[in-house]
């Protein structure tokens, strides 16, 4: 998809002008939340193109909550099918780390539900469910166009964002968000103890019911199942750490959150995001699939 912009060196200026500018990052950031691919809300966004460029936009009274349907539409059938992608994905899966500071190759509206920890409680939200609660908590679209997309009343999908509130409230009351400073703490901590192979160091870090998570998809050497307590955490990270020396871990922004970038030989091993809370780490979460680090 190249820089994620269409083809035809006049298309933005004859089709869409400004608009499409403007809105992509919504067209984009509606894909990403739904799927919590990369790779596939680029396919999105440049289906959306496609689309609003054979249509045109001139009569078009609000652009951005026509393309953010269009795309959550397209999204909303890809979503269904891809949980059968889910079902047979070897190992735990983890969202497609997604670059949100100054340099991010994508533009999105960043807030905490591009968070590793929010999509993935998104995660268990049925399809519909999903549609709605993005759509209309995050996007602010009315009920009318959110029942148009998941083919259902106004009513009904009143219900299902209702229903998604609910779950999404409970689930994060046992995972709040640390402050900024207290995750720029912790993680430059942990990276100094990682980088030192300090045993003791991790898991004064590590809260004790701390949960280890991999995301290898079957393409690089990766744990099948979630490792569970800080000293077991500690000790794997260790091990890891001491087979496999990263040349540089960088701190970056991913997800609109503080995050570890491994990189060695000049590409990117993994990107790791953790759940931190009254100073402790209680998830750690790692994605090594390399088809997930391309874009980073």
């Amino acid at each position: 998809m190249g820089d994620g912009h269409a083809p035809g060196p006049s298309g933005r200026e004859d089709v869409l002008g400004a608009d499409w500018e403007s809105h992509r990052p919504a067209v984009f950031g509606v894909a990403y939340r739904l799927l919590g691919s990369v790779a596939d809300a680029e396919d999105v966004t440049q289906d959306v193109w496609l689309r609003a460029a054979g249509a045109g936009m001139r009569d078009v009274g609000d652009p951005r909550a026509w393309l953010v349907t269009v795309a959550a539409r397209r999204s909303y059938d890809v979503l269904k099918s891809a949980r059968f992608r889910r079902e047979t994905y070897v190992g735990p899966w983890l969202p497609e780390p997604l670059l949100t500071g100054p340099d991010a190759s994508e533009p999105v509206l960043v807030d905490e539900s591009v968070g590793s920890a929010m999509l993935l409680i998104m995660e268990e939200l049925s399809p519909p469910e999903r549609v709605a609660f993005v759509l209309h908590d995050v996007f602010g679209l009315e009920f009318g166009r959110i029942a148009e997309v998941l083919d259902v009343s106004v009513p009904g999908a009143r219900q299902l964002a209702s229903r998604a509130r609910r779950r999404v409230a409970k689930a994060r009351q046992s995972m709040p968000q640390a402050p900024k400073a207290e995750r720029e703490r912790v993680l430059a901590v942990f990276r100094a103890a990682y980088e030192a192979g300090d045993l003791a160091g991790l898991v004064r870090l590590l809260h004790p019911d701390a949960v280890y998570v991999t995301d290898g998809g079957g393409k690089a050497a990766a744990a099948r199942k979630p490792i569970h307590g800080g000293e077991r955490v500690a000790a794997v990270m260790v091990r890891v750490g001491s087979q496999w020396r990263p040349d540089r871990i960088d701190l970056v922004e991913v997800g609109g959150e503080l995050a570890l970038v491994f990189r060695r030989e000049g590409r990117v091993y993994s990107v790791d995001t953790l759940q931190i809370t009254d100073g402790l780490i209680t998830a750690y979460r790692r994605v090594i699939n390399p088809d997930k680090l391309s874009h980073v």
